[in-house]
């Protein structure tokens, strides 16, 4: 019997854009309408949370922090596999003091039995969580981004530390400033991704990796309204609103697409994957070589 996915989000009642750490950072448009933005956000969280209950989810919610709007991007706090998490280091200060309210977090579900193994990244081995390395369960890896937030060396400790390979990818663009901005493993064993965010090299560790007819380039349009970064639950896409070619390219594929209405949350550059983190990944043991 398959097992159902489960996802942690983090209650948006302290979201804003109040500073600009990336390229999509609108705080002016926030602030323009800060009670309206809130109530938008309120809306799209609760939205996205229902379109992911709809594709079979458990969503799981604990409460974020005053002074921290992007603990709402839970994607970014560390990496899960095999109930163990492994969590981040912030490259930017603005998001520092998330890690020791996440790693409290990670505690809290691991004494409710959802994890049973939680450890922390070194300090000064920036890797921001699942954003910059995420798991493909049909391939039975980690790809890494690096080069933005996540340096290089951050995909060898991931692969130490969960015993998995690990496919390092440079990331060359700071609007594509995490993997899960500009590629997406979906759960046929295709991989949606913006090729412009890659530098040549990582571009070809991708096509070597993965075959032709399992790859599919997003456009411009659909990165810039942040489709990449979409959560894969069965034949199902929960992504930010996507444009009907990307919607009928994926449904000619077999794949339904749950659009979401995210715009609070792309204000500050992130949208569904950044929004959540999956905790139920579980993979056999398997030899290490972080590439």
């Amino acid at each position: 019997m398959a097992r159902q996915p489960r996802l942690l989000m983090i209650d948006p009642a302290w979201f804003d854009v109040s500073y600009a750490i990336n390229p999509w950072m609108r705080p002016d448009a926030w602030s323009a309408d800060a009670a309206g933005c809130a109530r938008a956000a309120r809306h799209a969280f609760e939205a996205l949370r229902s379109a992911l209950t709809r594709a079979g989810a458990a969503v799981e919610v604990i409460a974020g922090a005053p002074g921290l709007p992007d603990m709402v991007f839970p994607a970014n706090a560390g990496v899960v596999l095999n109930g163990r998490a492994l969590v981040g280091r912030f490259f930017h200060a603005e998001r520092q003091g998330e890690e020791p309210r996440f790693l409290a977090a990670f505690r809290a579900l691991q004494a409710h039995g959802r994890l049973h193994d939680v450890a922390q990244l070194p300090e000064g081995c920036f890797q921001e969580g699942a954003g910059d390395c995420i798991w493909d369960a049909r391939r039975g890896w980690f790809w890494a981004g690096f080069g933005q937030r996540s340096i290089r060396e951050a995909a060898k400790a991931v692969g130490e530390h969960f015993g998995r390979d690990v496919v390092a990818l440079e990331l060359v663009s700071p609007r594509f400033y995490h993997l899960d901005t500009c590629f997406c493993p979906v759960s046929g064993g295709e991989v949606l991704y913006y090729p412009p965010a890659f530098t040549p090299r990582a571009l070809a560790e991708i096509r070597e990796r993965v075959p032709a007819d399992q790859l599919i380039e997003a456009s411009d349009t659909d990165a810039a309204g942040l489709c990449v970064n979409a959560v894969s639950l069965g034949r199902t896409l929960v992504m930010a609103q996507p444009p009907e070619r990307l919607r009928r390219v994926l449904g000619e594929r077999g794949y339904q697409v749950d659009a979401v209405n995210l715009a609070p949350f792309i204000l500050a550059g992130g949208a569904a994957f950044c929004m959540t983190l999956r905790l139920d990944h579980i993979a056999a043991p398997a030899a290490v070589a972080a590439e």
